[in-house]
């Protein structure tokens, strides 16, 4: 762990995987539960996952042979979904550049394999390709849930490219392939796009509603409300910055929902609230708040987060488990930042304000590319994956300080029931039974946890 006056962080680096050459912004993706797809520039696909070696858990790294990718491409995006229920089955998607000497061929490759009993079956996957060149260099490969006139759902990919558009593919179950259809029919907030799309975020809300964020290369940042029954862009608004936007990530501060609102007190107050995070190359990232129904008008700035070179990625999560999310920014100058919302304090006086505070941050040897979190070892914790330019680190909770804060839980619960007496005597014999369980979570032997028993 690494401490500064900020604070420790509260995560250990379990192992990092070096790369025969370097990855992008757009180069991680999650596949599955439990596996971790890196596509590195010079046309290779690692598969990183945590597999039982003689009762150890170990890290494996290993490539994964993707057809109809020359040895001379260079991959830009990778992206993966499960299918929407009830159909089954893992897509990837892989955009590549193949050099064809006078010009460059840029190509969209859609895995997906249709035979029952391989249809998560990586290797299968990984041999069955639909193979579409396109007419435009690539950029974010991304995807989305949409919903079906039927009211089903269903997963779709959306592609950002060099000429200004969205492109939208979607599945033929009948052909078994995906093919484009025209974006402005699912999408009609992308449209008319003012410069190329760098970063794209798709948010479904309550009320049959979803807010679709976008950030381009000329800096211009796009937001709109949309009703998805019958896909009508009910607000939309843009705001310029001065360079070009590197993130854009809607989110809810709970990540839990609150419990029922009292029938006496103001049911509005209760509602939940999404927010904007906006980071770019030059600027101070941004969170804009309630933009559901402010827009981009209530700007909250993150201090510090342009301090260590341009911010390449982000993530908002639940990072010490106490129902509100963090903000991870990866920094180019090699940093990764930790942010908490405070609410103003009254006691402060009039001229208090919500803020983000910086918890702590922690320094690598390689700018920072893409990030995400995820259960790879199958204990219920799950991990930091960070991928950088020169491979991927695994970060796990240091397991002191999970142990504490089961304790501290523990303890919470266990005031909270004190009142009642004919609970006291079991509450008080189950708290001395988790907590013989939380100390034990470290085996010194294998150095390893496992807290799902609590």
């Amino acid at each position: 762990m690494e401490r500064d006056a900020k604070g420790m962080c509260p995560f250990v680096e379990d192992s990092f995987s070096r790369f025969s050459s370097q990855s992008n912004i757009y180069g991680l993706c999650q596949a599955d539960d439990q596996d971790l797809l890196a596509a590195t520039l010079k046309g290779k696909v690692v598969c990183f996952k945590y597999q039982d070696f003689r009762q150890k858990i170990r890290p494996v790294a290993k490539e994964v042979q993707f057809t109809y990718i020359p040895v001379d491409a260079e991959i830009v995006s990778i992206d993966s979904f499960n299918k929407s229920p009830p159909n089954r089955g893992l897509v990837v998607g892989i955009t590549f550049i193949k050099d064809s000497g006078d010009k460059a061929s840029p190509f969209l490759n859609i895995y997906c394999d249709y035979e029952p009993g391989s249809e998560f079956n990586l290797e299968s996957i990984a041999q069955s390709c639909l193979n579409l060149e396109l007419q435009f260099t690539p950029f974010q490969l991304y995807h989305t849930e949409i919903q079906c006139a039927d009211g089903c759902f269903e997963t779709v990919f959306l592609l950002s490219g060099h000429d200004q558009r969205i492109h939208l593919y979607k599945e033929n179950a009948s052909l078994h392939q995906f093919e484009e259809h025209p974006v402005e029919r699912l999408f009609p907030e992308l449209q008319e796009l003012p410069s190329n799309v760098l970063w794209l975020d798709v948010l479904g809300i309550p009320g049959g509603r979803r807010l679709s964020a976008f950030g381009c290369q000329n800096g211009c940042v796009g937001l709109a409300l949309v009703e998805q029954t019958g896909l009508e862009v009910l607000q939309s608004w843009r705001l310029q910055q001065d360079s070009p936007i590197s993130t854009v990530l809607l989110f809810p501060l709970r990540s839990r929902p609150e419990p029922e609102p009292n029938p006496d007190t103001d049911r509005k107050s209760n509602s939940e609230s999404y927010n904007l995070l906006v980071t770019s190359t030059l600027e101070v990232a941004v969170v804009y708040r309630d933009v559901q129904v402010c827009g981009m008008s209530q700007p909250v700035c993150l201090q510090e987060s342009d301090q260590y070179d341009s911010v390449l990625c982000a993530l908002v999560t639940d990072l010490n488990f106490d129902g509100h999310r963090e903000i991870l920014l990866g920094t180019y100058g090699q940093e990764l930042l930790c942010y908490k919302f405070n609410h103003s304090d009254r006691r402060q006086g009039l001229g208090a304000k919500e803020h983000f505070e910086l918890l702590w941050r922690r320094s690598f040897k390689s700018p920072l590319l893409s990030i995400t979190y995820l259960d790879l070892t199958g204990d219920g914790l799950r991990e930091l994956a960070i991928l950088t330019l020169k491979g991927l680190h695994i970060l796990q909770h240091s397991l002191s300080w999970t142990a504490d804060l089961v304790l501290e839980c523990l303890t919470k619960r266990l005031t909270l029931l004190h009142n009642e007496p004919e609970t006291q005597a079991a509450t008080s014999q189950n708290s001395e039974e988790c907590t013989d369980k939380a100390r034990d979570c470290w085996d010194p032997e294998t150095k390893e946890q496992d807290i799902t028993g609590l």
